[in-house]
């Protein structure tokens, strides 16, 4: 492996490399608002994020996207309608509305707004899906596979919910 610029366990990079172009890291901050409409939906976020990737200059790094919401899920997965039902549909029957959760118990939970609705099921079906998702990003462009996107899903809607974006890499030039 030596020759390939390859460093052995404990050895220390050299402090700069000879004739090598000096690279300009950067970070980016940047949030989504997004309206629901439906109680359980998908939203596609991939349009949105490749628009924040090409505003932050970003040529290669990372794009982490993060719901900051307790029933709502960020996926990567294929935007096609019956699989986005079929989805929606398996984290009904996982998580049924109404099955009595103890979170539901509103009268046991003091403090609390006077809107707040039951919706235990929407935080149990969050349980099994990801906050946050990290995509490439190389020649300026997100690395996604031919039919990957990257999708909100929305368990307790309607509602305004909000994405975190935070962009690490080296920016262009």
């Amino acid at each position: 492996m030596e020759g390939r610029g390859l460093h052995r366990a404990g050895e220390r990079w050299p402090e700069r490399v000879p004739h090598a172009p000096e690279i300009q890291f950067g970070v980016a901050v940047g949030r989504l608002w997004i309206r629901t409409h439906e109680a359980a939906e998908v939203v596609d976020l991939t349009a949105r994020l490749e628009a924040f990737v090409e505003a932050a200059a970003l040529e290669a790094g990372s794009v982490n996207v993060q719901s900051r919401h307790t029933t709502a899920g960020i996926v990567v997965n294929e935007n096609e309608p019956g699989l986005l039902r079929d989805a929606l549909a398996l984290l009904e029957r996982l998580a049924p509305r109404g099955s009595g959760y103890a979170h539901d118990e509103l009268h046991l939970r003091p403090g609390l707004p006077p809107d707040e609705r039951p919706n235990g099921h929407a935080h149990a079906k969050a349980l099994l899906l990801r906050t946050a998702e990290t995509v490439n990003v190389a020649d300026g462009r997100l690395l996604l596979g031919t039919w990957q996107r990257v999708l909100l899903v929305e368990l307790d809607g309607p509602r305004e919910r909000e994405v975190s974006l935070l962009a690490l890499g080296e920016k262009r030039r």
